[in-house]
């Protein structure tokens, strides 16, 4: 009998001390006013801490990391803020130790020895603190351009593309940043549903205080080929960060990073314009039969891919669709939206993208991506001429976006551009600091109409390899929302 996994709720986390000062409570009452008759409003407050999980970055020795932090808004102003990422260990040291906001700060790391970090930032640097880890390896199983985005530890994360498959390693990175043990569950869907496990072996994973473990999806179902499948990764105790790295023989590897949360509707920006195959995969988390229309948004407008114009996805199975050559020489973004407007179902999606062919191939991982919203940064990229492009996809309305570049680690000036980009179109640009040297931050901002997706593409070539790696924007969350005082209980503790 197949069993299909239930849409879970994260936990709540940690309260964000998002106010200075003190604060007194307002009593709301059952028609939405506070108790003394005056409307309950919300003030929009800057978060007074964040905090960042990064995964391990390579195995390979011959591995060249690169990490880069960034808290975008202009370098001066008034307050104070501290922010470090550390070696994720019980003797951690620290990495990365940002100082002011609007210019990124990095760090390199040679060989195996690159640790997982965690950290935290407070005061004025951590509103949209953000942070990156790229790594490069040139020889070996795990050739290619691994980037991925730090992101908050959290419970409960799903992985739709990895595999089991002979020639595939596909690792799940768990880290946790906490003073208390983390305990994990990893279940696999196949197209058949719930995939058996070892006994045991995907149950109750102990992750230590401020350590990480990697545990190889393959190993959890011995002999089992699963070429499509979807990871559910859940704690019972504690809380985690979690990624997947993917090693593919004679392809390449990347990181898979967890998608936007199930939705009816999703958006996966940034496909490159020559990709060689684009190939899809989704998974319905819930009871209900997932029937979707496929859009690839180009600089021209959208339109349908031939013979994949719907696809069908079983509650609690994994779906996949070859697009091939999807975008044919033009950037482009993948709309899903229910096929009838009455009849939605939430999903999960991701792509698996390879450029290149035969001994050249280098394969990187698209997730499905949530709106920009007011802000989002991704941190490390690259000055150098056509090593970066910035996809920008409104699939609803039209909009309005500012981008920014921060100076550059080695110095530059800051460079911005206000974007329009037409409803159901993908635009692309490439945007650096003027006379920037080193890494630096790309930030966009939501001016009007929307929503916008966006991605990156960061590509680093060797020999005649076109190595790249695609990282989404996500709200920077900086802000959060706070009902306004309208009484002071104070006294009553006097």
């Amino acid at each position: 009998m197949k069993q299909r996994a239930p849409l879970t709720l994260a936990a709540v986390s940690a309260a964000l001390a998002a106010i200075t000062g003190v604060a007194a409570l307002t009593a709301p009452a059952a028609d939405g006013k506070a108790v003394d008759g005056k409307a309950a409003a919300a003030a929009r407050m800057p978060v007074e801490r964040s905090l960042l999980v990064c995964p391990g970055p390579s195995s390979s020795e011959v591995a060249e990391t690169t990490y880069t932090a960034f808290t975008p808004g202009a370098p001066a102003g008034e307050g104070k803020g501290s922010a470090r990422l550390l070696g994720a260990t019980k003797d951690a040291k620290p990495v990365l130790e940002p100082k002011d906001r609007g210019k990124p700060v990095g760090a390199t790391a040679s060989g195996a020895d690159a640790p997982a970090l965690t950290g935290s930032a407070d005061g004025v640097l951590a509103p949209g603190w953000t942070a990156q880890l790229t790594t490069k390896v040139t020889v070996g199983r795990a050739r290619g351009v691994l980037g991925v985005g730090c992101t908050a530890p959290g419970t409960d994360f799903w992985f739709p593309a990895v595999s089991t498959a002979k020639g595939r390693e596909d690792y799940v990175h768990l880290t946790n940043p906490d003073d208390a043990a983390a305990i994990v569950d990893i279940k696999l869907f196949g197209p058949d549903g719930l995939a058996k496990p070892e006994a045991g072996a995907s149950e109750s994973i102990r992750v230590d205080p401020k350590s990480s473990k990697t545990v190889l999806l393959s190993s959890l179902l011995p002999g089992a080929q699963l070429a499509d499948a979807t990871a559910h990764v859940t704690t019972r105790a504690g809380r985690v960060g979690a990624t997947v790295q993917v090693n593919e023989e004679q392809v390449g590897a990347d990181w898979l990073a967890a998608p936007t949360d199930p939705a009816g509707s999703l958006v996966l920006p940034g496909i490159p314009a020559d990709a060689a195959s684009v190939r899809l995969v989704l998974f319905a988390p819930g009871e209900e039969d997932a029937d979707l229309k496929l859009r690839l948004a180009g600089p021209g407008g959208a339109i349908s891919p031939a013979g994949n114009e719907q696809v069908h996805v079983k509650a609690g199975m994994t779906a996949a669709v070859d697009l091939k050559d999807l975008t044919r020489g033009e950037p482009g973004s993948l709309m899903l939206t229910p096929a009838d407007a009455k009849k939605s179902a939430p999903v999960v999606a991701a792509l698996r993208v390879v450029r290149g062919s035969g001994a050249k191939q280098e394969l990187g991982f698209i997730p499905a991506t949530g709106p920009v919203g007011t802000r989002a940064t991704v941190a490390d990229n690259r000055p150098e001429e056509n090593t970066t492009l910035l996809s920008l996809t409104a699939p609803g309305a039209d909009a309005k976006v500012k981008v920014t570049a921060s100076p550059g680690t080695g110095g530059g000036e800051a460079a911005s551009q206000e974007v329009t980009v037409k409803a159901g179109t993908t635009q692309t640009l490439t945007l650096a600091p003027a006379g920037g040297k080193g890494a630096y931050a790309l930030t966009v901002e939501t001016l009007s109409g929307g929503p916008v997706h966006a991605a990156r593409t960061l590509s680093l070539p060797h020999e005649g390899i076109a190595m790249f790696t695609v990282q989404g924007f996500s709200d920077d969350r900086s802000t959060v929302s706070v009902p306004r005082a309208a009484q002071d209980l104070s006294v009553l503790t006097r």
